[in-house]
């Protein structure tokens, strides 16, 4: 079984960045990785220079720079002569630890000499035999501005060792591009793993070394906060309707009608603009009076059929995303439709979520589409999708559901205690959740969470992996509250705190009752 995509060799800067976010959400904070990544690069200098040495350390206002602020700490303690260079002003420091452990250093200032470099026109003469980089970090995008333009070519006219934290600054992380212009290492110390742009820029990056931070590996595969930071996506203000996704639910029969008013209701909560509940006439209409937020697509008939097809053409087509299936029921001729559905949704090219009845009806005549497919069964329908049971060993199950992806080229959204999010290399634990949530119409909502991230253009695998979460930590508040006596719609209210603040689920979490 291959390991969520961190396992391989390089890890990406968003993916860095949700890594650690999840790292904060399980206990380890931003501090402690920091003063692991800056204890790390004193100890590397310590073991190829005599403390004797003079080293300039040059930090930005980020966490890049609070990384070099535990560095001179422990240089200083180790009897190296220490200049910290911080370009900016120090009191514009936002980031959390790195103020923190700036605020550390200002006791040592008999020992560490200090500037701040804010202006253009003041660049001290500083002489040292080591130079450290730390003033920008991986993520950083665009080209270098006065004054850290000015200090990286300061940095490279020294005659001095140079050495840089994670990622030379101006060397974009993620591409190797060099961003105007990017310091000139002789050594580079990332952490945790390499980044493609440091194999893309050997001739900035020097030597390269991997150093831990104390990034357990098992938390490459949980989901967390991070993950929902990495599928939300910023609103511009010059946005206008349907710029936020437009999403198409085809479900509803004569005898469900909630279950697509649930993925619909849940969907507008995750933030998309547009809902079209596409669901035959009857039961479009019992769907319109539960909330005039929902728009309604009356088919003739009492089921789904082939004689919708047509109009629902039109819609696919308008529509940024797909779901199918929610209260859908499996008439003969609804399992007709839904093979019909899905060819017409691969011919528009739009992504698709098949839940429910829809994913029972597609086990019939499983294949691979040429679009992107999440499927969302619990271990039931994982059974009829695939004709197998399911170990009751968590990794093992991990595994089956990686395999069942590869088969079918989609992302499986494994529903139970523990949701298993696989794609053919990639794998997530989301622990968020509760057994209250066994009541009828929180798969709906899961669905409409990851629907309208699909409708967002959310990468599949995130959209999945985020929705999860959201759907598992909303459930949690509702326990919080409500204990077992909850309902599907209690969670929809829950969704925005939770995708405006992911961190707060930290608060409601017990994490002893998901270890396995």
């Amino acid at each position: 079984m291959t390991e969520k995509g961190y396992a391989e060799n390089f890890i990406t800067s968003r993916e860095m960045r949700a890594l650690e976010s999840n790292a904060e959400y399980f206990g380890l904070s931003q501090l402690q990785l920091m003063e692991n990544a800056g204890h790390n690069v004193a100890s590397e200098i310590a073991t190829r220079f005599r403390p004797d040495k003079a080293v300039a350390i040059f930090c930005g206002l980020g966490g890049n720079g609070g990384d070099g602020f535990v560095a001179a700490r422990h240089l200083t303690s180790l009897g190296f002569k220490v200049v910290v260079i911080v370009v900016g002003k120090a009191k514009e420091i936002s980031h959390k630890s790195a103020l923190e452990n700036l605020n550390a250093l200002q006791f040592l200032r008999e020992r560490v000499q200090f500037y701040e470099v804010y202006e253009s026109s003041f660049l001290p003469d500083v002489t040292a035999e080591i130079v450290v980089d730390a003033l920008l970090g991986t993520g950083t995008k665009g080209k270098l501005k006065p004054p850290i333009s000015l200090m990286v070519e300061k940095i490279n006219r020294l005659n001095a060792f140079r050495i840089a934290v994670d990622v030379p600054t101006g060397v974009d992380s993620d591409t190797g591009e060099i961003l105007g212009t990017a310091v000139k290492a002789n050594l580079t110390i990332t952490f945790h793993k390499t980044k493609k742009g440091l194999e893309n820029a050997k001739d900035y990056v020097g030597e390269l070394v991997v150093k831990d931070i104390g990034l357990p590996k098992e938390f490459e595969n949980y989901a967390g906060p991070g993950d929902v930071s990495l599928a939300t996506k910023p609103r511009p203000s010059e946005s206008h309707k349907g710029d936020s996704g437009r999403l198409l639910i085809i479900g509803g029969s004569e005898t469900f009608s909630g279950a697509p008013a649930l993925v619909a209701l849940s969907a507008l909560r995750a933030g998309i603009d547009l809902v079209y509940v596409a669901a035959p006439e009857k039961t479009a209409y019992a769907i319109s009076c539960m909330s005039p937020d929902l728009i309604t697509l009356k088919l003739e008939g009492k089921h789904l059929n082939l004689g919708n097809i047509s109009i629902l053409k039109a819609y696919i087509e308008l529509a940024n995303a797909i779901v199918v299936g929610p209260g859908l029921g499996l008439h003969s001729e609804t399992r007709e439709a839904v093979k019909a559905v899905i060819e017409t949704v691969e011919g528009a090219g739009k992504p698709l979520l098949l839940d429910a009845d829809g994913l029972k009806a597609f086990a019939e005549f499983k294949r691979k589409l040429n679009v992107p497919l999440v499927l969302t069964p619990h271990a039931g329908e994982y059974s009829i999708l695939t004709g197998t049971k399911l170990p009751e060993d968590l990794t093992q199950k991990a595994g089956e559901a990686q395999k069942t992806a590869a088969e079918l080229n989609a992302i499986i959204l494994l529903k139970g205690p523990v949701d298993i999010i696989s794609s053919e290399k990639h794998f997530k634990l989301n622990f968020a959740g509760n057994p209250g949530m066994t009541v009828g119409g929180t798969g709906d909502v899961l669905s409409g969470i990851v629907g309208a991230f699909l409708a967002q253009q959310t990468d599949p695998f995130e959209s999945a992996v985020a929705g999860a979460f959201v759907n598992g930590a909303a459930g949690d508040f509702v326990f919080e509250e409500k204990g077992y006596h909850m309902v599907a719609t209690d969670l929809i209210d829950w969704i925005p705190r939770i995708l405006n603040d992911p961190m707060s689920h930290a608060k409601v979490r017990k994490s002893s009752a998901k270890v396995n």
